[in-house]
């Protein structure tokens, strides 16, 4: 049950000793710090996560040792009391800075929303204007090319009435034609 001999590992090189340097600054302290990460790059970063907030114990559910008033009670009675007493004030104070943190992050988001809405007020009114001057500008448009087709239209009313005109004209003058070209005898009476 021997196992079978590994091969011979190659020797480490060894690290040359790093000095002793005491930072005397914070700056310098930092500087240190990323000369020593710098040296390894391939090395992965420990990144420390957030810390999650404080939370008081909760109250406990079954108190077992309950103080009476009686006397004889012992030298370290106040002891406990007083620390029962402190972290039942804490948990307290907790919970109220929790209750004005939350009340304040409601406000916040209420805050948030009238602005959304005012600013979509002002977008909605400045759309609507907007509109208001394209159907004007499209209008003042509409306008101008029917004035444009009336100023075109008497010039063709009266083009019209002139070549009317020129057409009675003209079939007065065929008919005159015609009379000129009946002979004035007929032959073969």
């Amino acid at each position: 049950n021997m196992a079978a001999p590994s091969a011979p590992r190659p020797p480490r090189p060894r690290k040359e000793p790093q000095p002793l340097v005491i930072p005397r600054s914070a700056a310098e302290e930092q500087r240190l710090r990323l000369e020593r990460l710098m040296r390894n790059p391939e090395k992965t970063v420990p990144i420390p996560e957030k810390l999650n907030e404080w939370a008081p114990r909760p109250p406990p559910e079954f108190v077992r040792d309950v103080m009476g008033s009686s006397a004889g009670a012992g030298s370290g009675e106040f002891h406990v009391y007083r620390h029962l007493r402190r972290r039942e004030y804490q948990r307290q104070d907790f919970m109220d800075a929790m209750a004005e943190k939350q009340r304040l992050d409601e406000e916040f988001q209420k805050k948030l929303e009238r602005n959304k809405m005012i600013a979509e007020e002002q977008t909605a009114k400045r759309r609507r204007k907007r509109q208001k001057l394209k159907e004007k500008k499209l209008q003042a448009k509409k306008n101008k090319l029917e004035q444009k087709k009336q100023e075109k239209e008497p010039d063709q009313a009266q083009e019209r009435a002139s070549s009317e005109d020129d057409e009675e004209d003209s079939k007065e003058e065929e008919e005159k034609e015609d009379d000129a070209e009946e002979p004035s005898f007929v032959m073969g009476r």
